[in-house]
């Protein structure tokens, strides 16, 4: 058996999007990071957002208006507190990007001024939308890459997937790093730390449709779950109401800025049908959208509805979201002419690991940032912008915290090497894909925008057969990247049928035939695994 590689740091961040990049840069002064990256650096969730950063730049806005516009999109389940923090530090967040050289678009005010030029997205009473063209996220990680790997303090670890989370078997409720996955050379090795943050983003993976990238599969809140931390509102998962569908646009997103830029979704005859759901229209918030667009599918057995902006100027649409005619266009879609196919698809997962404004977790050294944590702020369903900008406050946030602990000593304790001498390499790799396909398509048929009680009992019943199978096989043989998603695919997927069962009612993202009315006391659904 070889001997197990150990690497040090002070602090240990499992994921490289803008909550693990923004934390690393935060803390980077004062202590040894590693960033764990379970694909190239670039790959992840926040490349793909359009949209932009909510946040108060308009002398017209107030934060007090962006609490409550927050407040209603979560549907009676938000953390108050959660939402007024969050929206409080928005501003000096987004300076701090700025000053790493964040491209926010800008216009020239009436006067002759420059200012930010803000967009205004569904759910959002005033325009508070900073953004880069349609590709915020993309711009979004190339500034913060740039600022990281120019940083002698903290070390990339580029294709490793963490395993799992290393606990003490002598100081309770502490750990002391993560067994992780060198994909490169296929071997188990250790990362020993002070503090261990997950920064690994959401779980829309357990999806067969999503608009996420392929590294989505809920990995941190599995690790979390099995380490013993609380998870909660696992139920409210936010299907985008708008995927381009195309046989050739594998999770291609159509921006909910083009709604607040006057789009209209209409039924394949160019008849709109908002208004019928809402009376916001086209910029009601995300679930009754996607509901509506889900419904109006069904209901005329058509395969998707569609989004018409060819009524604006052509050049207004190409100014204003250059990726999207870039990419409709390499597809046969002129979006100045013609309206683009679309379809509801997985997004954002609003519930996660249960933290504190400082994004600390049950467990003493362990912090949860982004779409990997339930913070509070989103309650039963996300506003439009509000995702990027939570990875980072709570970065910023836990980063300050963890400053204060540093010097704190660390636990001189013996890990155990990861053993691999009793295992064998899989010589049917197609078992964990088909069990991967599998799971996914029963989450989206019966788990999906609209569920029911039975619906919810067959996911269960499923998920307990493939959790058997993936664990005798998870013993047997030795770790693979889709071994690994699967085995914390499957967890998620536990998680969220757990949440969907216990909440008796219809609110937000949770849409439920048999409890179709909202309960006048809700509360979030917390879950406790209780691990010794």
């Amino acid at each position: 058996m070889h001997s197990t590689i150990e690497h040090q740091c002070d602090v240990l961040i499992i994921g490289s999007g803008a909550a693990g990049l923004s934390h690393a840069l935060k803390l980077a002064d004062h202590c040894q990071v590693i960033v764990l990256s379970k694909s190239d650096i670039s790959e992840g969730s926040t490349k793909y957002a359009q949209g932009g950063i909510a946040a108060v730049f308009d002398e017209n806005d107030s934060i007090a208006s962006h609490v409550e516009d927050t407040l209603l999109a979560g549907d009676g389940l938000c953390d108050k507190d959660a939402v007024e923090f969050t929206a409080s530090q928005a501003k000096t967040c987004m300076q701090w990007l700025i000053d790493f050289g964040m491209p926010f678009d800008r216009e020239n005010s009436e006067n002759g001024e420059t200012r930010f030029h803000l967009t205004r997205e569904g759910g959002h009473s005033h325009r508070r939308i900073l953004h880069s063209a349609d590709a915020t996220g993309a711009a979004v990680q190339v500034t913060l890459i740039e600022a990281v790997q120019q940083h002698p303090n903290i070390h990339l670890f580029q294709r490793y997937n963490a395993v799992d989370l290393i606990k003490s078997q002598h100081a309770e409720n502490h750990l002391l790093g993560a067994y992780v996955w060198n994909r490169k050379r296929e071997r188990v090795e250790i990362i020993r730390s002070k503090f261990v943050s997950l920064a690994t983003g959401g779980a829309s993976k357990v999806y067969q449709y999503t608009s996420n990238p392929d590294v989505s599969s809920g990995d941190g809140i599995a690790m979390a779950w099995r380490a013993g931390c609380r998870v909660a509102n696992m139920e409210f998962n936010q299907f985008h109401p708008t995927c381009l569908y195309h046989p050739d646009a594998k999770n291609f997103l159509i921006s909910e800025a083009l709604r607040g830029e006057g789009a209209k979704l209409c039924h394949p005859d160019g008849t709109p049908f908002m208004h019928k759901f809402d009376k916001r229209g086209d910029l009601a918030s995300r679930d009754i959208v996607a509901r509506a667009i889900d419904f109006e599918m069904k209901r005329l057995g058509a395969d998707c509805m569609y989004l018409d902006i060819s009524h604006k100027p052509s050049d207004f649409i190409v100014k204003h979201f250059p990726n999207i005619y870039r990419k409709c266009r390499s597809l046969g879609i002129d979006i100045t002419k013609q309206p683009i196919p679309v379809v509801p698809a997985a997004h954002y997962s609003c519930g996660g690991v249960v933290t504190d404004k400082y994004a600390k977790t049950d467990i003493a050294n362990l912090y949860a940032i982004g779409e990997v944590a339930y913070t509070g702020l989103h309650g039963a369903n996300r506003m439009a912008s509000n995702s990027l900008l939570e990875c980072i406050v709570y970065a910023h946030s836990a980063a300050a915290h963890i400053s204060t602990r540093l010097n704190k000593d660390v636990l001189e304790e013996k890990v155990n090497a990861w053993d691999e001498s009793k295992v064998s390499d899989s010589d049917e790799e197609v078992i964990i894909q088909h069990n991967w396909h599998e799971l996914r398509l029963f989450m989206w048929d019966y788990v999906g925008i609209v569920r029911t009680n039975k619906r919810l009992e067959r996911a269960s019943h499923r998920i307990e057969l493939l959790q058997q199978e993936v664990n005798d096989y998870y013993s047997n043989f030795k770790v693979s990247n889709n071994l690994l998603e699967l085995r914390n695919l499957l967890t998620v997927a536990e998680l969220i049928v757990k949440c969907a069962k216990q909440r008796k009612e219809s609110r937000g993202l949770h849409f439920n035939l048999d409890y179709p009315n909202k309960l006048d006391d809700p509360k979030p659904t917390i879950i406790k695994n209780n691990v010794k």
